[in-house]
């Protein structure tokens, strides 16, 4: 009866305030968090202090940069991942317990509209037997949301090392491309200078993007006087592709996206290879920790794989 009872009266933290606490420290950002879970900024602010208010000390600092974790900050976000990750595999766990034929993977919008899905009739050919249901999982709440049995994640090169319940698929290179016809034969630019010539395609909130995606840090490499225009900018890389497709202008974008354009002939690099930038980020496959051994995952991670180590090496 009393083990009953202190399991009934464990302080727990409020899950909302957890959650807004992670997309927060993530994005550096209470404005970008509030967009990214649906929300109010303001209810962003009350959930960080119901929890700073549990915790009993604060837990962001604002700084030139954004927001900063303090130290209790700290402390709570290096367990906070783990935990949950682990919320994460309870679905998982019931699934396997009914052992579902089917496998729901989740992928991010443009890596599934420009490689992923002109793929999969390849495993389904092969593996009759499992059924892919794709979800679209584009921001870290939907990635931690319980739905999904295999994610395929962009995250921080730095954290994209081989585990127990992940492995690394892609590193990727950031270059600007455009459609044939905006370049001199459909060419590459033998000099850089001329860059500066062609209509340019922004991607995200100016003044928010990391270095590889910046035109101006580009115009910088590159040494090219005057600031790059910024007539057309678009909140997501797969709606910038299509309007280099279309022929609106030149992108930078990441090398796997742009993979099947290129071999294609739909698209062309506009600088040599030479002037490429390595992304920040990497792709990984991830799959719950109650799900390691279940074999519709192992086929299909390995597949997956498969496919990568393909599309890198032509």
């Amino acid at each position: 009866m009393n083990l009953i009872h202190t399991s009934l009266m464990r302080a727990l933290p409020p899950f909302d305030a957890l959650v807004a606490f992670d997309t927060a420290l993530r994005l550096r950002s209470m404005t970008l968090a509030a967009a990214e879970l649906g929300i109010t900024q303001s209810a962003i602010s009350h959930r960080l202090r119901r929890l700073e208010g549990f915790v009993g000390a604060p837990l962001l600092n604002r700084s030139g940069a954004g927001l900063d974790a303090t130290p209790a900050g700290t402390a709570l976000a290096a367990g906070l991942a783990e935990l949950l990750d682990g919320l994460a595999d309870l679905r998982a766990r019931c699934r396997r317990a009914i052992a579902p034929a089917g496998l729901r993977v989740g992928v991010g919008s443009a890596l599934a509209d420009y490689w992923l899905v002109r793929r999969l009739p390849g495993f389904a050919a092969a593996h009759p037997g499992i059924a892919i249901e794709l979800a679209i999982v584009d921001s870290e709440a939907q990635a931690r949301a319980p739905d999904v049995d295999v994610q395929v994640l962009w995250m921080p090169a730095g954290t994209a090392r081989a585990a127990s319940t992940q492995r690394l698929l892609f590193e990727e290179q950031v270059f600007p491309v455009c459609h044939p016809r905006l370049l001199p034969g459909g060419r590459t630019l033998a000099d850089p200078a001329d860059l500066a010539g062609l209509p340019l395609l922004h991607k995200g909130l100016a003044g928010r993007t990391a270095a590889e995606w910046s035109w101006p840090v580009w115009f910088e490499r590159l040494a090219l006087s005057g600031a790059p225009p910024a007539a057309l900018r678009f909140g997501t890389i797969g709606t910038a592709i299509t309007a280099a497709l279309q022929g609106a202008g030149a992108v930078l974008a990441r090398s796997l996206l742009v993979h099947d354009a290129l071999t294609e002939g739909r698209l062309v690099r506009v600088l040599p290879a030479a002037w490429d930038m390595p992304s920040s980020k990497a792709h990984i496959v991830r799959w719950p920790a109650a799900l390691t051994g279940d074999p519709r995952v192992r086929d299909f991670v390995a597949w997956l794989a498969a496919e990568a180590d393909k599309t890198v090496g032509e």
